[in-house]
């Protein structure tokens, strides 16, 4: 079966071309194709929304920790908002909502820290429960056309009064078209949902890690401690 579905692929791309045997078959598919390309579509459309937004929202978060702490050396809380305020993504929001009620204390610092992480989290993972649904209901389709497809070459059957292969082969040969056709589409669909899970996760992890070194960094400002080591001193070396 294996060499048979390569050499099929094989075949395609030789003969006709990929693309004009995907043609072929969707419209070999009928009706119940269509319903199935759209919750494609969509999903692709959410999916490629997410993507630009989780990269611009990516940025170098070890360089940016560094500059902040910089900016708190020399310049003081004022110095570092501004820092914030000129880069992009929930990692300078976050660090700016901390800094903003830092005068009024580390632990007035921490909780808007934590409360301005929560909506950050959420404007991350906006639209990934649309792209869940489309994942949901691309196979649900594809068998919802397999069960209308079985249906026809029952009917085709009865009204034979046969069981003729070509009567029911086309009934079945939608039926299975229609299941490929969502099967695929809800593989492709999940491989995207778990791209942007993976970099939402990688992006929540930095923004908890940085919050606590922002914190710190507070704490030794209002101590009047070195905040950025000086180069050559033995915490640098080390």
């Amino acid at each position: 079966m294996g060499a048979d579905f390569g050499y099929f692929f094989l075949q395609a791309g030789t003969d006709a071309g990929f693309f004009n045997v995907l043609v072929e078959k969707f419209n070999e598919g009928e009706a119940w194709m269509w319903p199935v390309l759209v919750a494609l579509i969509l999903g692709l459309a959410i999916f490629l929304e997410r993507v630009i937004t989780l990269n611009l929202a990516d940025i170098n978060t070890r360089k940016f920790i560094l500059d902040v702490q910089q900016a708190l050396q020399d310049g003081g809380i004022p110095a570092a908002q501004d820092l914030c305020a000129q880069t992009r993504g929930p990692i300078a929001s976050v660090f700016q909502a901390g800094l903003m009620r830092a005068d009024e204390g580390v632990e007035a610092a921490e909780k808007a820290i934590t409360t301005y992480g929560s909506i950050e989290m959420s404007f991350l993972e906006r639209g990934l429960v649309w792209l869940a649904l489309f994942i949901a209901i691309a196979p649900l389709l594809g068998f919802l056309g397999t069960v209308v497809g079985m249906i026809e070459a029952f009917d085709a059957i009865e009204a034979a009064a046969d069981i003729s292969p070509s009567l029911v082969a086309r009934g079945i040969k939608i039926a299975l078209l229609t299941t490929a056709a969502g099967l695929l589409a809800g593989i492709i669909l999940q491989v995207g949902y778990n791209y942007c899970v993976s970099k939402i996760d990688r992006i929540i992890a930095e923004m908890e890690e940085s919050s606590i070194t922002l914190i710190d960094s507070i704490i030794l400002m209002k101590e009047g401690k070195q905040i950025v080591p000086e180069e050559g001193s033995d915490e640098t070396q080390a």
